[in-house]
């Protein structure tokens, strides 16, 4: 996985989302469900970002931890953001539970960038 491409990509897609948020969607959807999408928006832009530090420092080290970084915040933008998205654009009711798994891979990303860079 190209954690570096990812995360370029991802942080652009984020930009548009964001846009399209603010410009398109701001007059038709409600405050609370617009305050969701954005919620997705904010934690899709956050760890596009992290995932590009998680590929700088890949260049400097090969191990475990740091090559199952990328994959968990790729899952966990996917599951989280994803179903943010869904929602507040009204997609089905079974997305509500889709949130928080990926939010705990969000975290396991974290976790394992944690043991990746220890020193």
């Amino acid at each position: 996985m190209n954690t570096l491409l990812c995360g370029t990509v991802l942080g652009a897609l984020g930009v548009v989302l964001g846009a399209f948020g603010a410009h398109s969607l701001k007059a038709s959807l409600e405050p609370g469900r617009l305050a969701i999408f954005e919620v997705g928006v904010r934690y899709q832009l956050i760890h596009a970002l992290a995932l590009l530090l998680v590929g700088l420092a890949q260049r400097g080290g090969d191990g475990t931890a740091l090559r199952a970084t990328g994959p968990l915040f790729v899952a966990g933008i996917a599951l989280f953001s994803g179903s943010l998205y869904g929602l507040a654009l009204g997609g089905p009711s079974w997305l509500g539970p889709v949130t928080p798994i990926g939010g705990l891979l969000l975290i396991a990303g974290w976790i394992s960038f944690a043991f990746g860079v220890r020193g």
